[in-house]
């Protein structure tokens, strides 16, 4: 979210204010208290230009909102990954529901887009807010945790063979196979990535070679054993 738009909410709420001193306080539309504090939370939002939040349903509604996370740093540097909020009106008293709308490889996101958040879990608490909650989403792009995971292969890879879940995480990106699960590509210019990766590998005379192939998701492997933990 610009500065611009934090100003506007911040207008928007002394408006309301303003309404609801007015002799015509009884035309305007209740708010719940969930509503209130979520108008307080996103009027104060500092976020890092990394993360962006939207209102595909108007700024009216504020209660289902999205956020979009760009990493620029860390295993998913690169990438932009969206999630949807859905706020309850007992809010701040109940986490914000949070699903990742982006079909992603990692350890703490399964591939229904259910998010393994402790602060949206057992560890919520009303004095928590929603510019909390997205830097704990982007801090999950940063610093993955394979302790605590819902995509336990990908926990799995990620403990035992970082290398090997980078390569995973890239190969994810870029619109490729991991074992058998197609992802789609949520890199920023990632035709070109590929583009480029394919030009080296053909300079290389690896091209036809299957693993090369792999690498770059051009193909299904067949041979998935290695992507497997159990």
């Amino acid at each position: 979210m610009t500065r611009d738009m934090i100003r506007l909410f911040k207008v928007k709420e002394k408006q309301r204010e303003l309404a609801e001193n007015a002799n015509g306080a009884s035309h305007v539309k209740k708010q719940s208290a969930g509503e209130l504090r979520l108008h307080k939370d996103i009027s104060e939002l500092n976020l890092p230009k990394s993360c962006n939040i939207s209102f595909p349903n108007g700024k009216d509604e504020l209660m289902n909102f999205e956020v979009t996370i760009r990493p620029d740093e860390g295993f998913y540097s690169g990438g932009t990954f969206s999630f949807t909020f859905q706020v309850a009106p007992i809010y701040p008293h109940e986490a914000p529901k949070v699903k990742c709308k982006t079909k992603v490889y990692h350890p703490n996101i399964d591939l229904e887009g259910n998010v393994c958040l402790n602060i949206l879990r057992e560890d919520w608490k009303p004095v928590l807010n929603i510019n909390t909650v997205i830097y704990g989403l982007y801090h999950l792009f940063t610093e993955p945790n394979y302790e605590d995971p819902l995509n336990h292969d990908a926990a799995a890879v990620l403990r035992d063979n970082p290398k090997m879940f980078e390569s995973n995480v890239r190969r994810a990106m870029a619109g490729g196979y991991v074992g058998q699960t197609l992802f789609p590509s949520t890199e920023i210019k990632a035709w070109l990535l590929k583009l480029v990766i394919i030009l080296q590998l053909k300079v290389g005379g690896d091209l036809e070679d299957q693993n090369s192939r792999n690498a770059v998701g051009l193909e299904k492997p067949h041979n998935t054993s290695h992507f497997s933990y159990h």
